[in-house]
């Protein structure tokens, strides 16, 4: 499946000027140059590729080496060499260390797991808004609780609960991001500028359980967009994030349970 380059963007995690950058330092390429518009075109395979050269620059790899890695080097031979370097000053480097285990691992440890579902009619209260960076999520979404709270205080959320954050940019954005917070309720009530209300009929969404950090969510879409085009469906809308488990309920990172939900037809 081919996609527009701020489409593979968004699907890839990674922002435009990234995706740039590696092409003008000959890490990936377009699939596909319009020779008149100039548009880049990129294809589902590639995820891979992105996500490989990711995980290589979080190991702490130059773009030299990563670009060694491309051509054919050995990758073992590399990343222990890495890893030698990193044993010298470990106490400053212990992140780098592993990211390179990681790499090493078997990726069978990896538990997605992938269903095909209708998520049920909701009616629902969102919020869209911009911020700053990732960190300002929960913030985001507490006001965002309040402010309904206060303009409907007898209004309840359903049960069982469902709210998601979606990105509303078309593409990855690591700054200054555009969201939607919407939460389930029990029916429509008063809108402010900020607060609004729908009715959101049954949608049809390609799912993904994502236990971990939030930092590895990449490699869930990479998973979940793979299953998508190996069954031939077609992304349809913005892709959403419901996080059922996290710092409001739980203490150890390795607990947090996230659902990526990709509308399809």
């Amino acid at each position: 499946m081919i996609y527009k380059i701020g489409e593979f963007s968004m699907i890839s995690k990674t922002t435009v000027k990234t995706l740039r950058f590696y092409e003008e330092k000959g890490l990936i390429k377009p699939r596909e140059v319009d020779k008149f518009t100039g548009y880049r075109y990129y294809d589902s395979e590639q995820i891979s590729e992105v996500s490989e050269i990711i995980s290589y620059r979080e190991a702490g790899l130059s773009l030299k080496e990563i670009k060694e890695i491309k051509n054919g080097g050995n990758l073992a031979e590399i990343l222990e060499n890495k890893r030698k370097d990193i044993g010298n000053s470990i106490e400053t480097c212990i992140n780098q260390l592993a990211r390179i285990d990681k790499i090493l691992k078997e990726q069978a440890n990896m538990q997605n797991k992938i269903t095909v579902k209708t998520i049920p009619e909701h009616t629902l209260f969102y919020k869209d808004g911009v911020i700053k960076n990732f960190g300002e999520i929960v913030n985001f979404v507490l006001v965002a609780g309040s402010e309904c709270a206060m303009l409907n205080p007898t209004l309840k959320c359903t049960l069982p609960d469902y709210c998601y954050i979606s990105y509303l940019d078309g593409e990855y954005k690591d700054k200054d991001i555009k969201i939607r917070y919407a939460q389930a309720v029990e029916g429509i009530g008063k809108e402010n500028e900020h607060i609004k209300f729908m009715i959101e009929k049954p949608l049809r969404a390609v799912c993904i359980e994502h236990r971990g950090a939030y930092e590895n969510l990449r490699e869930s879409y990479k998973a979940v967009m793979k299953y998508i085009d190996d069954n031939g469906f077609k992304v349809n809308g913005y892709p959403r994030e419901q996080y059922i488990d996290g710092v409001w309920n739980k203490t150890k990172v390795e607990d947090y349970l996230t659902e990526i939900q990709i509308p399809v037809e």
